[in-house]
């Protein structure tokens, strides 16, 4: 399944008259990266606020030359495509898409709207749920992030996402080296030996090299995950 977890950056919080200014999405095919990226500072055709700036570190200088919104809209819709769109607080981001496209004469986003903020107060009963207190719970590496960043909170965002969803093994179990959803997590990785067994559903046991190719794909891919910080 593909989805595309995005974010986006803005002078201001009311929607109304305030322009977005950053906006970065990461692709994900069946919970993982696939390194296709959407990233670009806007030209938002007003003044930053100075509270936003404090936030996101963008200036007014800074996005004095970028292209306007209109010039990479379609671009980006074409990026989205009709998967659906995962975001953390998905109002807000959604509100400022629509009212930028809306200022274009174009309809508003018909992609399903994925929040991972209602997910993480539905899993996460009594924790704090801000992505930095997710990061943090799931032991994702925050080091990068000094300022709040369009692209750098989407690929953050994607971590998150994976693990409220389960993490990269649901359904595959390593420490007893076997998969009873083995083409849902590692379809492709697997693919072959589902293929010479005759079966989706039949357990598959994995062989040493199999899982340090998987280490491997991980590090490459999902640098942050929590699998790796623990083996």
């Amino acid at each position: 399944m593909r989805e595309i977890v995005f974010d986006t950056e803005t002078t201001g919080f009311g929607v109304e008259e305030h322009r977005i200014v950053e906006i970065g999405c990461v692709e994900i095919i069946n919970r993982l990266p696939t390194g296709r990226t959407f990233h670009k500072y806007l030209n938002p055709e007003r003044d930053i606020d100075f509270g936003a700036t404090k936030v996101h570190g963008i200036t007014n200088e800074k996005v004095a030359s970028a292209p306007f919104f209109r010039d990479i809209a379609h671009d980006l819709l074409d990026f989205f495509s009709d998967a659906p769109l995962v975001a953390h607080n998905a109002e807000f981001d959604y509100s400022f898409m629509n009212m930028e496209l809306q200022r274009m004469g174009l309809p508003p986003l018909a992609n399903p709207m994925v929040d991972t903020l209602v997910i993480a107060r539905q899993k996460l009963p009594g924790q704090r749920h801000n992505l930095d207190s997710l990061c943090k719970f799931y032991s994702i590496d925050l080091s990068a992030r000094t300022f709040h960043g369009a692209l750098l909170d989407a690929q953050l965002l994607a971590d998150v996402y994976v693990e409220l969803q389960g993490g990269l093994q649901a359904g595959f179990d390593l420490e007893t080296n076997t998969s009873t959803a083995a083409g849902k997590v590692l379809e492709g990785a697997l693919e072959s030996n589902l293929a010479k067994l005759g079966t989706t559903t039949r357990s598959v046991q994995a062989t040493p090299d199999e899982i340090e190719a998987h280490k491997a794909f991980l590090q490459k891919f999902v640098p942050n995950s929590k699998w790796l910080q623990e083996n």
